[in-house]
């Protein structure tokens, strides 16, 4: 996903380029008269209201995170690599244990860490110990099962077939590319170079947060970052923003920049400034999970998180290499607690340790930076892990953060605080509007809370992208026009759910003999070259043997 920036060249250091750049003779003569005329047409300026010009302000030098989870070092991580002059120093209690859960990503966390940030993958791969995930398979809709990948699927074309893949998903094909095909044949990686796992395949992971956790910590103190122990007991507001944290140790912490990482709590965002909260009930019912695992014995470790449909909600299923993490998200208003439990432990008969139920709420604040305040990830917002969004929020929120700083020179104005609310925002919205179309057109159960969801999902910003598919099918033809450029999933994301889903529409394709039988050979083909790629287990030998460079 892209960040903004703002790329503006002082204009008298453009024309002194220029000059210097063409060769004009007298440019000291032309220079004194561009300042004059400079000076003439900014005149004007005097006229307009002062209010459209920010205050002064001091240049960010000074950063306080408060939080030390894997949002609070994302934040300060980030921040620290892309500005390295600034005093960054993160703030988390003792108090407040870590989440032990299995987190997904998607294609966004690798490319943050590795090619955002420049860091180099091997320690990740030393200390947080990932496993490869190269989509969701959903147990979803009226088919046995279909695929989301982080690759263009629907929307390809090949050269030797009429229309664009998503025409023909029929019931025979589980597959459509090569990441289908290779989750289809639970293998992560095609061969490479002397047979080595092939990292051009777009992938997330999947990652215990304890040991994510402790990568950061570490590689944020490498990199000058300073964390520190401390309980905040209250925070010191000044106008919009933040004068100083008050810690139970009584020190007074004071900074130019406070990022609040304290969670579902949103200690600073939420609680001191009293920013508006958005629900995203209408669209979204889920409201608790309940949590537990098994050790992993002889069971393959898949390359794709699981996403089953369960009688009030879902269960996912997340591939660690020792572990197997499961958990089942579901809506209060149509299910015990007790009863939940129930069926949870009755679909997952191997769990091993104590399930504990999580409660949440789904939506955002309306704005994301106010003041001297920016929140990071739950404190911002929250929606459930369907598409393992989390850990991508957090990164982009941390990026564009770094982002608005760099291009500020440290001293941003409300037109880069505005940007970045609004991308944010945008950000939260099309995530809703996109997790709302998995419950929408769920058909695979009838029990009282897919009934609900099928007749009262608010699918907000996706109306005008499912209209066009009820009309057209997986045409892509609008895919520059349905959804913004910023949207985390684009058209190959909304076709995979609404073709995967098999929500009826106005133009299926028949093809032709001919055809048929070149999209056959096709899919053999593609399932060939996927039974002889590497598994996950494989994939893991080969970077931990003597052969693997990074």
């Amino acid at each position: 996903m892209l960040s903004f920036g703002l790329k503006v060249a002082p204009a008298w250091g453009e024309m002194r380029r220029r000059l210097r750049g063409e060769g004009v003779r007298q440019s000291q003569k032309m220079l004194g008269i561009w300042r004059h005329c400079l000076s003439s047409a900014l005149k004007p300026a005097r006229l307009l209201p002062p209010s459209i010009f920010p205050p002064p302000h001091p240049v960010i030098k000074s950063i306080i995170v408060l939080g030390g989870g894997s949002a609070g070092l994302i934040a300060a991580l980030t921040l620290k690599r892309r500005l390295p002059q600034l005093t960054v120093r993160v703030i988390r209690s003792p108090e407040i244990g870590i989440i032990g859960v299995g987190e997904g990503t998607t294609v966004n966390f690798p490319k943050h860490f590795f090619q955002y940030l420049g860091l180099n993958p091997k320690s990740f791969y030393a200390e947080a110990e990932p496993t490869w995930k190269l989509g969701i398979r959903f147990l979803w809709g009226p088919r046995d099962d279909f695929f989301y990948t982080f690759s263009t699927e629907h929307d390809y074309r090949y050269s030797d077939l009429p229309r664009n893949a998503g025409f023909y998903q029929d019931d025979a094909t589980r597959w459509l590319g090569r990441t289908s095909a290779l989750m289809a044949f639970d293998k992560a990686f095609y061969r490479g170079a002397g047979g080595l796992p092939d990292f051009t395949q777009s992938h997330g992971f999947h990652i215990e947060n304890i040991k994510l956790v402790g990568w950061l910590e570490r590689t944020c103190r490498a990199l000058g970052v300073h964390i520190t122990e401390g309980t905040m007991r209250e925070a010191e507001r000044e106008g919009e923003g933040i004068a100083a944290l008050q810690l139970e140790s009584g020190e007074r912490v004071t900074a130019d920049l406070f990022v609040d990482a304290s969670g579902f709590r949103s200690e600073l965002l939420g609680r001191t400034l009293a920013e508006p909260y958005i629900s995203f009930d209408k669209s979204l019912f889920c409201d608790r999970a309940v949590i537990a695992g098994w050790p992993r014995t002889d069971e393959p470790i898949r390359p794709y998180t699981v996403a089953e449909t369960m009688d009030a909600g879902w269960c996912w299923q997340i591939e660690h290499e020792n572990w197997i993490n499961r958990g089942y998200v579901y809506s209060s208003r149509f299910i015990s607690d007790d009863a939940a439990l129930a069926e949870f432990r009755a679909k997952n008969p191997k769990i091993a340790n104590e399930p504990r139920v999580v409660k949440f709420r789904s939506g955002r604040l309306q704005r994301g930076w106010v003041g001297n305040v920016v929140a990071i990830g739950n404190a911002s917002g929250f929606v459930e892990p369907l598409e393992a969004t989390a850990l991508q929020v957090i990164a982009l929120q941390s990026q564009t953060l770094a982002d608005g700083l760099l291009d500020s020179e440290q001293d941003p104005g409300r037109t880069v605080i505005g940007l970045y609310n609004d991308h944010n925002a945008s950000q939260w919205d099309d995530t809703r509007d996109f997790l709302a179309i998995h419950y929408a057109y769920n058909t695979r159960l009838d029990t009282p809370f897919w009934e609900a969801c099928r007749r009262d999902t608010d699918i907000g910003g996706a109306a005008r992208m499912v209209e066009y598919y009820r009309e057209n099918g997986p045409s892509t033809l609008g895919k520059f026009f349905l959804l913004g450029p910023t949207n985390s999933f684009q058209v190959d994301g909304y076709l995979a759910l609404l073709c995967g889903q098999k929500l009826p529409h106005g133009h299926p394709h028949t093809p032709s003999a001919k055809e048929a039988g070149v999209w056959k050979a096709r899919v053999a083909a593609l399932g060939s070259d996927a039974a002889g790629a590497l598994s996950v287990k494989q994939a893991l030998e080969a970077i931990r043997s003597p052969k693997w460079k990074w």
